[in-house]
């Protein structure tokens, strides 16, 4: 699976990277919203795990732009923050957030996760 990570903090990208290119799937990271949307317009990943605070635009500000486009409203987001108290899931959910992890990541259980969100997505409603 493609999968893109929206992570400005380079440990926490890095981190989810290995974890993830370890479990066979195609990692491309960016660091802000406005990198991601190059790359996903390039890379069309499978998936996108996004961290809400971003530099410039927010990572629920691209979340909406996101879902607003026909080409990627069915593209799976999952939220990505260390700051949960901050942000309403329900908000979130609102705004097309298929998942909401929490940091720190469980790195023992994300790829199964990643794969579960995916997944998720492609099932018929």
């Amino acid at each position: 699976m493609d999968i893109l990570i929206i992570e400005d903090d380079p440990i926490d990208r890095k981190l989810v990277g290995v974890v993830l290119t370890t479990s066979g799937h195609v990692v491309h990271a960016r660091t802000s919203a406005e990198e991601a949307i190059e790359a996903i317009a390039t890379y069309r990943p499978d998936l996108i795990l996004l961290d809400l605070k971003l530099p410039g635009m927010s990572g629920l500000e691209l979340l909406r732009k996101l879902k607003s486009l026909p080409d990627y409203r069915d593209l799976p987001v999952a939220v990505v923050t260390a700051f949960p108290e901050l942000f309403r899931k329900d908000a979130l959910v609102e705004a097309g957030c298929d998942a909401f992890l929490v940091k720190p990541i469980n790195t023992r259980t994300l790829a199964q996760q990643v794969v579960e969100i995916a997944a998720r997505k492609s099932e018929p409603d």
